[in-house]
């Protein structure tokens, strides 16, 4: 296994646990620490640090996905050499669109 398929699974499995810390919290606010806390402005102890601990992990796992996805980058540019263009150096050759056909107009008086 190459080590740019480490990254990608890598990558895949971060982006999943980041969607699902994502989609655990409340845009506003509540998410899973509102079905703990039940009325509004109690907070038990735990409810805070539920709220601090999806914060937290967002970031987490959002920079480590960041990492990720520049070290595979890395591995890329790295593992083949060199990345010269092809159509720069004229090894392929131009493609060329045909004319549009010509059309003839017939006057029908």
């Amino acid at each position: 296994m190459s080590t740019f398929s480490i990254f990608l699974v890598l990558i895949v499995f971060v982006a999943f646990l980041l969607v699902v810390v994502i989609m655990v919290q409340n845009p506003k606010g509540g998410g899973l620490s509102s079905s703990f806390g039940g009325g509004g402005g109690s907070q038990l102890g735990g409810v805070q640090k539920t709220t601090d601990f999806l914060d937290k992990s967002t970031w987490a796992l959002a920079t480590l996905l960041l990492v990720l996805i520049l070290l595979s980058n890395v591995t890329i540019m790295g593992s083949g050499g060199v990345q010269d263009s092809k159509v720069i150096d004229g090894d392929v050759p131009a493609v060329t669109t045909p004319a549009p056909a010509e059309t003839t107009t017939t006057d029908n008086k």
